[in-house]
């Protein structure tokens, strides 16, 4: 299984649904996992899944913005240019 960490910049439309989906009324202090990075900075993350992926996603004070954003504008076509990056962060791994 894939495991990659993603800041909210580069969110795509598909991990942005699966977050709101999994958070609908946002996330809570028990939702929250705490990892090192590799230069020893604590990270803070959500972490939401597929079938072959897990996706860490990186806690900022605009995340849950953006998911409220994007929540109330689902029924619009356009996700807004912030969020809309097909790019993801890099692999992580918990057992460093």
């Amino acid at each position: 299984m894939n495991r990659v960490i993603v800041d909210y910049k580069k969110l795509n439309k598909d991990i942005l649904n699966l977050l709101v989906e999994k958070f609908p009324d946002g996330y809570s202090d028990r939702d929250i996992i705490y990892f090192k990075n590799h230069h020893r900075d604590t990270i803070e993350a959500v972490e939401v899944k597929t079938d072959d992926t897990i996706y860490l996603v990186k806690i900022s004070e605009r995340l849950a913005g953006v998911m409220q954003d994007y929540d109330d504008n689902t029924s619009e076509t356009d996700v807004p240019v912030a969020i809309v990056n097909d790019q993801v962060g890099s692999e992580f791994s918990l057992d460093d």
